[in-house]
């Protein structure tokens, strides 16, 4: 467990360097950058190194194991006897089936993959039930890739102003995933669309004060979406291996 430690540490401050780096080519602050560890295929004690090593921000791609992972989390943070100096915050990165909407806001603060009108609505609606505010994120399909989730570019400006007019709902940003494949070029393409499309609804207004996220990039072109404006980057190989 201390050689696993030891390797986290290690690897989570090459990341931080590198987003340094990043942020410094482009005149922006690493304060600005936000590290959700993915921990879809990792174990309890993995997790309970990263909080040691000081990550405190958790994302899944599925409720069921958001739901078991934040319950094993939950026992682990009641015996530990240093309290943490920042509450774990849970993020819903994965694609959102309707009928587990309820035990996903029950446990996430943030859904990161709302990619249609519908989809928000439920949320709203459950959220509403619970009494509880629920920040989300559009999705939206910047690389035009038919496999993946997300709302066309075209359409996510007028849905996010619809949005907006749910009750309980926060739309604090939008999030894309980068092309599959490695070309460079076209990952820095479809993580300009993003850039570009949340400047354009910052401008007009959409979402308020709230509205100041962009989740994009994970392990393998992280560095490209923090030179392109990314404040989330969400990370899981490159913390473990």
């Amino acid at each position: 467990m201390a050689a696993t430690r030891k390797k986290i540490e290690k690897n989570l401050e090459r990341i931080r360097s590198e987003i340094s780096d990043a942020c410094a080519r482009t005149g922006r602050s690493p304060q600005e950058v936000s590290i959700v560890a993915v921990t879809k295929t990792v174990e309890l004690d993995t997790i309970k190194n990263l909080i040691d090593a000081g990550l405190t921000e958790f994302g899944e791609n599925r409720v069921q194991q958001l739901v078991t992972r934040a319950g094993e989390l939950d026992d682990y943070l009641r015996r530990r006897r240093n309290p943490l100096p920042t509450p774990v915050k849970w993020h819903m990165i994965g694609h959102l089936q309707r009928n587990k909407i309820r035990k996903c806001i029950e446990i996430a603060s943030v859904v990161h993959s709302v990619d249609s009108l519908r989809l928000a609505e439920e949320l709203s609606e459950f959220a509403v039930k619970i009494g509880k505010q629920i920040d989300i994120m559009l999705q939206v399909n910047c690389s035009v890739e038919p496999q993946k989730y997300g709302c066309a570019v075209g359409a996510a400006l007028h849905m996010g102003e619809l949005v907006t007019t749910l009750p309980n709902i926060n739309l604090v940003g939008l999030m894309t995933m980068g092309p599959l494949g490695v070309d460079p070029v076209e990952t820095r393409n479809a993580f300009t669309r993003l850039q570009e499309l949340f400047d354009e609804m910052r401008h007009d207004k959409i979402g308020g004060a709230n509205f100041c996220e962009l989740s994009m990039g994970m392990t393998n072109d992280y560095i490209i979406a923090v030179e392109q404006g990314a404040t989330i980057v969400r990370i899981g190989s490159a913390l473990f291996e």
